[in-house]
């Protein structure tokens, strides 16, 4: 069995499934499973559209950096980050070297037709651009993809998966050779 590392932090775009996979994955794995997007709406006792429109995207931007420094610095735990978190140099030095970080990447018209099929996507999350959904996901995917890319190491497609295909895929990734330590030989 996989010796579980000290965190999993899972990085991508809205909508390409963080959540629940980290709930997949940390079922097999035997972890508990975090969700910063969760977290700060709890702290904040409303949506994160809500916070964009009442207090700004700054100011959820800096909730969301004391949220990731606090879930970096627990051990054993599968982390869904939000889209935005890994834009943030002070996000990134803080997942650095406390587990492994996983990009779930999924196309354009996944994406979209993930926000289309979830009636609540609008009213929870903020519009990013002022282009339109279609647009905004093709420009702003465009924008983070080099950093997912820089912070991934390792990444899995998620086009026409289900949450626990993806799951089941990190675990085998986890488990191949090459992701093994030495002290899990």
């Amino acid at each position: 069995m996989l010796a579980m590392q000290s965190n999993f932090f899972l990085i991508g775009y809205r909508a390409t499934g963080k959540s629940t996979v980290a709930r997949e994955l940390a079922a097999r794995l035997g972890a508990p499973a975090a969700d910063a997007d969760a977290e700060i709406v709890r702290r904040a006792g409303k949506a994160i559209a809500e916070i964009f429109a009442e207090e700004g995207e700054q100011a959820f931007r800096d909730l969301e950096t004391i949220v990731v420094k606090e879930l970096a610095a627990r051990e054993g735990v599968i982390v869904a980050l939000g889209g935005g978190a890994m834009m943030r140099e002070e996000n990134r030095r803080a997942l650095a070297g406390r587990g492994m970080t996983i990009w779930l990447r999924a196309s354009v018209a996944t994406i979209q037709e993930r926000l289309r099929a979830d009636p609540s996507s609008s009213t929870h999350r903020p519009g990013l651009t002022s282009r339109g959904t279609a647009d905004e996901v093709a420009h702003v995917l465009a924008e983070r993809t080099p950093v997912y890319a820089a912070c991934a190491d390792a990444a899995i497609d998620v086009d026409r998966k289900s949450p626990a295909a993806i799951a089941e895929e990190i675990v085998a990734l986890l488990n191949s050779p090459a992701h093994q330590r030495p002290s899990d030989a």
